[in-house]
């Protein structure tokens, strides 16, 4: 069956609303040209279907450019991007209605594979209208089918798709609440190809704008107890030993060690973290962590890592000290690795870094001192950099002198192993911001930081921040100029950033992180402190009973007749069925007045009438469903029928009165 303009409408319309919350979590240049092309492909589709030719190299060009995106490795981000390139070129084969109905149902699919790549309530909200704007599609469909689109008006349409929302609701909830949940999946989600933005074992200077501009979300922070203060709060993530004269890099074999020994000092701070999903194994945690986790480990050098990578929101608690001693003894492998430099690169930094070994006297300490006063004093800090060249340290310490926190951390390791001094680059997030309506704090991934660690004679490991050693008055461009969002903060935007991301934190808690230990706490507000699967299963069943008791009510309720009239008539028949005169499903109308009359006599003639007057708007023009009839009749006849009510009792009837009835009934 040939489509008409408006149900061609509906299905395009519904279809570009499941694949928009898929766009969005692509990534943005691969999103905006499959959306241009649904775009594209659905005005030219509007009327007729796209001719083959012109299907196939749409087809072969979305996806060759997808899998080119994505490096042509296979992933859940890759898969999502080919559904959502498929059905940005669906309408141009959209003919008839089995097509338009192969459309809705593979549409359908984009919502749920948005879930895949993001929890979050937007991307929810995104779904249901979505998938209330396909179902009334498919209502639409079916309406034109048999014949009734003229009848159901959208509204009632969307009153329709209503109710099935509303009967399966309860037994949604009940499922997502209460039905057993294990503690770890029967399989897994496989990977994303493309890589989340975010910290990893390799940095390069020079790389990081882009992350250093995302204003999203890295971690959430609740402090039982008192909090560090915020120049304190160094997040420690992956910690880069060897240089190569352009990258540094993280040795793997360091992760399988135990963490070095410290001396944590007195002060204590006890937190949890709410950690964004990164598709990476490596944590972070508040400098310097004091054991791992459940199912965690620390490698040697104290950065934490998950038994898997964390593709999902992960929550973990933690107790991290500052150390009065980090590793005071350092064996000859790990000093000759944090002294490694590689040949042929950055000789101006190294000549200099030998000058101050001669002139320090074997003083360690002061060749540090020295180092950041060189910075305090010349450099400026600046996201405006050139790419440098093969002698990147010695252009940023004597041509440039300006940069951020990667060219810092990576020239003064550069410059202390130069002079002797064995010295690591730690990458992760400094600072956070405090949300006064949660009272928790959020690190985004614009907080991002480089930082040094040198290792001194009785202390071992000790943190030096160049960055922070700049002069306010040097620093030209700052995160807050980029950062989209940033300058909002000391604004009148503060409070309402504050409550989205509260709110955020909260759909993060009541949905996305319910997993099987929360469900087992589900009633501890009742005083029942844990339920045990047996439990779970028992409440489970009960409350998916009268969910199913619920559903078999509504479905009951909509068996309703939809016709007003039809609704009427079929009152008529049960009040007259209360005195024995009911009309038998074998009988037609006149079958059933010529029975009453012979029963009732002070009945048939009004029930003639009404009965003339109901098969007139039922069968008048060959027509069903009273189509041909405008609205006054339908009204009136609805009345007539309403407020007839046979009596046991048998009037006394004139007959002059009757012969009347019968004759305005006829004009009617």
């Amino acid at each position: 069956m040939p489509l008409d303009s408006s149900c061609r409408h509906w299905t395009l319309i519904a279809s570009a609303a499941c694949l928009l919350p898929l766009l969005l979590q692509l990534p943005a240049q691969l999103g905006g040209l499959i959306g241009v092309t649904a775009v594209v492909v659905g005005l030219l589709a509007w009327r007729q279907p796209l001719p083959g030719w012109l299907r196939l190299v749409l087809t072969l060009a979305l996806v060759g450019t997808v899998l080119g995106v994505g490096g042509f490795s296979f992933g859940r981000d890759t898969g999502c991007a080919l559904l959502a390139a498929m059905l940005a070129v669906k309408p141009s084969e959209t003919a008839g209605l089995r097509d338009a109905r192969s459309m809705i149902g593979f549409a359908l699919f984009a919502p749920f594979a948005t879930f895949l790549l993001d929890q979050g309530p937007l991307s929810l909200l995104m779904g249901l209208v979505a998938t209330v704007l396909a179902l009334t599609a498919l209502q639409t469909l079916a309406d034109l089918e048999v014949g009734d689109r003229l009848v159901r008006t959208t509204g009632r349409r969307l009153l329709g798709i209503g109710r099935l929302l509303a009967i399966g609701l309860p037994l949604a909830l009940s499922v997502f609440w209460l039905f057993p949940r294990l503690g770890t999946p029967l399989w897994g989600v496989p990977e994303r190809s493309l890589a989340r933005p975010g910290l990893s074992d390799r940095m390069t200077p020079g790389e990081w704008v882009d992350v250093m501009t995302d204003d999203t979300p890295a971690l959430r922070v609740r402090f039982f107890g008192p909090a560090p203060d915020t120049s304190q709060m160094y997040w420690r993530g992956p910690v880069l030993w060897n240089f190569d004269g352009r990258s540094w890099t993280q040795p793997q074999w360091l992760r399988g060690l135990p963490p070095a020994i410290s001396e944590p000092s007195p002060v204590r701070w006890d937190y949890e973290l709410e950690i964004e999903p990164t598709d990476r194994r490596q944590l972070v945690a508040l400098d310097l962590p004091m054991s791992a986790p459940e199912d965690m480990r620390l490698s040697l050098d104290h950065g934490l890592y998950a038994s898997k990578p964390v593709s999902s929101l992960t929550r973990i608690r933690l107790r991290s000290a500052e150390p009065r001693q980090y590793e005071a003894k350092i064996g000859r492998v790990l000093r000759g690795m944090a002294l490694a430099l590689p040949d042929g690169y950055n000789p101006r930094t190294l000549a200099l870094a030998r000058q101050w070994r001669r002139e320090a006297g074997g003083d360690d300490e002061a060749i540090v001192r020295r180092a950041l006063a060189w910075v305090q004093r010349d450099f400026a800090y600046t996201l405006e950099t050139p790419l440098l060249g093969r002698h990147s340290v010695d252009e940023f310490l004597f041509d440039y002198k300006a940069g951020f926190c990667e060219h810092f951390s990576s020239a003064f390791v550069v410059l202390m192993r130069g002079a002797g001094i064995p010295a690591r680059v730690v990458t992760g997030y400094t600072g956070g911001y405090r949300n006064s309506i949660g009272n928790y704090w959020l690190v985004r991934r614009s907080d991002a930081h480089a930082w040094a660690e040198v290792w001194l004679p009785d202390r071992g490991w000790v943190r030096v921040d160049p960055t922070a050693a700049v002069a306010p008055e040097r620093i030209y461009d700052t995160l807050a100029d980029r950062a989209p969002g940033g300058d909002l903060l000391g604004g009148g935007m503060t409070s309402l950033l504050n409550t989205g991301d509260w709110l955020r934190r909260g759909w993060n808690d009541l949905v996305v992180g319910f997993n099987a230990s929360r469900q087992a706490e589900l009633l501890r507000p009742l005083g029942i402190d844990r339920l045990e699967g047996s439990h779970l299963s028992l409440l489970f069943a009960l409350t998916a009973s009268l969910a199913l008791l619920w559903m078999l009510w509504l479905s009951a309720q909509g068996q309703r007749e939809a016709d007003p009239v039809l609704r009427a008539w079929h009152v008529l028949d049960r009040r007259y069925r209360r005195l024995g005169l009911g009309r038998e499903p074998h009988e037609t109308a006149s079958d059933w007045i010529r029975r009453v009359g012979l029963a009732r006599p002070d009945l048939a003639l009004a029930l003639e009438i009404l009965s003339n007057r109901f098969v007139d708007w039922r069968y008048a023009d060959g027509q069903t469903g009273g189509r041909a009839a405008d609205a006054d009749r339908q009204r009136s006849l609805t009345r007539a029928l309403r407020t007839h009510r046979p009596t046991s009792e048998r009037p006394r009837t004139d007959p002059q009165a009757a012969t009347k009835q019968r004759s305005t009934g006829e004009r009617r």
